[in-house]
């Protein structure tokens, strides 16, 4: 295989190709903006302007956030496109679906037709409050994708809550919520302790399970960064992937004319679904190395005798034979970690996407606080989120459960009383819809049929809803799948068109705000104002005065009072000063726990395939270069040697042992789905270990997830592979 860089002069060509087709002027003023970068958690933009991140470094722009703004600044989709029948537009690839144009007027299908019909506001609204009216509140669910503002975030699940259900649930059941988990249960806190600054000064990161050349284009520049200061870039992921080998910065003139920079100075390739064992096995290697910061253990953490003596009790054949890693290749990278003075742990969700993704979670955390890497300046946890206010929707309350605190606090503030019935988590919401008891459900921006594992399952829950509501800007699969009840769909302002500011929350915690403002379709509304419009219709105003929640002043007034952290949100509108949620940095080594000390977590090896005779292979899902979670913007991978999205990515090893070639076709079957023709492409991948793209993998996916988070293992799938019978 030939040698594959990231970023590079072809990333430059294509982004100037993306701005040429938007248009200069269209392109400059949604980059420059004062407003935050609608694709993934870094942190772009704001009111330190569009190109600028929240330490003030300019120009931090990257082709993620062209992509993302080419979709926003397209013109609505004329009305003859709706002449065309659904089955019609499903022959749409979701790269020409996405390019089809912007929604610009609501469109209804009922039940049983054929075809989308436009309709007015006020008549899209009738439809809307009247079916909610009528509908127990027990039988419906609400769901944000993170694309939302923190404004409609709180205003959906108070309107839900108000009328009568915590039946609120997010995209990061899918993603992250394991590590909120596994956080929560080691150091008290679910989100990143370090803020980005951090990474200037630290001499060493982890990327676990993560692809940040393709997903988290900025962060990549932190790693350069790190390995131009003489520190190290240490990479655990099965996949060999070739932008964390050497990247090309475009924003480095000597990394693109020395033909890329080096990312990875140690690169550690588990089996898929090893990650705990090799965890376990660096942690046994800094023991040996009595590596330990034993003063910090002592005054800060509990659970070290127990953690100590399970290491000792895990020999290294388990190790090896789990993780698919040599004891030699775990102590050379335990090694650099013993040296190192300032370590940051970066993950994805190759970490969290497991049964037992919360235990690889709590795992990080144990292997930073054996040397205290905690509780102090250039040092500590860093999940890499994957959509630029996922972390917001959550820290607002668009989740089943309220914090207790949050909880009281909106019932004093408003004077109401909240339900305290359990609420249904993003894939408990579908599972109650296939058993026929959802009449209603309310979905804000994302995909939720592509972002669900089971596609053929998911497809057949979502015909059982009596009627979606969704909130978007562009059509995408979901508006076309699953679909046999009513299904209204409302079009709404992209961020940066809100007629009022709107906040969201970085990755590290940081509030930024921005100012919208820009005029493009004459139609559309904020989802602000669609969700307190519902909220007036539904809810009688001696309870809650709803018109007063169209204004996002108030809004984030309410927010300042009810939720801890944010009080700095009141002032914002105002003073523009954005801020770190209160109490998230650990920068001193407090923990949030009910001991106020961090706890390590001891956890057994888990059985990771237990139908190998069957399926002896595993599979994960991942995203292209060419796409942001769902959204398709390419349909081959530029960083995976040309892979169009009908490949399987197989070490060349299995290939041998098969009897394969590179681009032979092959099926990919698991217990609740195939894909049946696909390319075989040599990539690689330790023996037994397979990829695919997300999210038309979701056919192999099932529902099997991490008990306590409830995030399902799209990254541990068994399957097995065949030449394919329809070659």
């Amino acid at each position: 295989m030939s040698e594959i860089v990231g970023g590079g002069a072809k990333k430059v060509l294509y982004t100037l190709n993306t701005v040429r087709r938007m248009g200069l002027a269209n392109s400059a003023k949604a980059l420059r903006a004062k407003n935050a970068c609608k694709a993934c958690g870094l942190g772009m933009g704001g009111q330190l302007g569009g190109m600028t991140n929240e330490a003030g470094e300019f120009p931090s722009v990257c082709n993620k956030s062209v992509q993302a703004q080419s979709t926003d600044v397209q013109t609505a989709i004329p009305s003859q496109f709706f002449s065309h029948s659904l089955d019609e537009i499903r022959e749409l690839t979701a790269k020409e679906l996405e390019h089809a144009g912007r929604l610009g007027r609501p469109v209804y299908k009922p039940a049983g037709a054929s075809h989308f019909e436009e309709l007015s506001w006020d008549a899209a609204m009738d439809i809307a409050s009247a079916r909610m009216a009528d509908t127990d509140p027990h039988r419906a669910f609400f769901y944000s994708s993170g694309r939302s503002s923190n404004e409609s975030g709180f205003v959906l699940q108070l309107l839900a809550r108000l009328w009568g259900t915590n039946n609120v649930n997010n995209c990061s059941f899918y993603c992250h919520q394991a590590t909120s988990v596994g956080l929560g249960s080691t150091i008290g806190t679910g989100t990143s302790t370090v803020e980005l600054d951090d990474l200037n000064g630290c001499d060493l990161i982890f990327v676990f399970g993560a692809n940040p050349a393709s997903n988290h284009p900025r962060f990549v520049h932190k790693l350069i960064a790190c390995r131009e200061r003489g520190g190290e870039v240490i990479v655990v992921n099965p996949a060999k992937e070739p932008g964390l080998v050497r990247f090309a910065a475009p924003k480095s003139a000597r990394s693109m004319i020395s033909g890329g920079t080096e990312i990875a100075s140690q690169y550690l390739q588990p089996r898929i679904g090893g990650d705990l064992a090799a965890l376990k096995g660096l942690a046994k290697a800094v023991l040996a190395l009595e590596a330990q910061n034993t003063p910090f253990i002592d005054d800060h953490c509990q659970g070290w005798a127990e953690f100590r003596d399970d290491l000792a009790a895990t020999t290294w054949d388990e190790i090896s034979t789990e993780s698919g890693l040599s004891r030699l290749e775990l102590e050379r990278v335990a090694t650099v970690y013993a040296r190192s003075s300032n370590a940051v742990f970066a993950w994805g969700m190759g970490m969290t996407h497991h049964r037992f993704g919360s235990e690889n979670v709590e795992y990080i955390a144990n292997l930073a606080l054996l040397r205290g890497m905690m509780g102090r300046r250039f040092a500590g946890l860093l999940p890499l989120r994957g959509h630029s206010n996922v972390q917001g929707i959550g820290t607002i309350g668009v989740k089943p459960v309220l914090a207790e605190d949050v909880f009281d606090n909106i019932e004093r503030e408003l004077g109401v009383s909240l339900p305290d019935t359990p609420g249904f988590d993003t894939l408990a919401a579908l599972e109650a819809a296939d058993q026929g008891d959802i009449d209603v459900a309310c979905v804000v921006g994302g995909n939720l049929y592509a972002a669900t594992p089971d596609s053929a399952w998911a497809a057949q829950a979502m015909d059982r809803i009596g009627l979606r509501i969704h909130l978007t800007t562009t059509l995408n699969q979901g508006h076309l799948h699953g679909v046999a009840g009513d299904l209204l769909i409302l079009p709404v302002a992209a961020r940066d068109e809100e007629e009022q500011s709107t906040t969201q929350e970085s990755m590290f915690n940081f509030v930024r705000l921005s100012d919208g403002g820009i005029h493009r379709l004459p139609e559309v509304h904020s989802e602000v104002r669609i969700l307190s419009e519902l909220g007036q219709r539904l809810i009688p105003s001696s309870v809650v005065d709803f018109e007063r929640f169209a204004s996002h002043e108030n809004v984030r007034q309410v927010i300042a009072r009810t939720v801890p952290g944010m009080e700095a949100l009141k002032d914002i509108g105002v003073a523009k000063k954005e801020f770190h949620v209160r109490d998230r940095l650990m920068h001193e080594p407090v923990f949030h726990t009910p001991t106020a000390k961090a706890q390590f977590r001891v956890h057994a090896l888990p059985t990771v395939n237990e139908v190998a005779d069957s399926y002896p292979f595993l599979l994960a899902s991942v995203r292209s270069e060419g796409q942001f979670n769902s959204i398709i913007y390419e349909e081959t991978d530029s960083y995976r040697y040309g892979a169009d999205r009908r490949s399987v990515l197989v070490s060349p090893d299995d290939l041998a042992a098969l009897k394969l070639s590179a681009g032979d076709r092959v099926d990919v079957l698991s217990a609740h789905g195939e894909m049946l023709g696909l390319s075989a492409q040599p990539f690689n991948l330790p023996m037994g270990s397979l990829l695919a793209y997300y999210p038309e993998a979701n056919v192999l996916t099932d529902r099997e997830r991490d008990p306590r988070s409830q995030t399902p293992r799209f990254k541990s799938i068994p399957v097995k592979l065949r030449r394919s019978v329809t070659a």
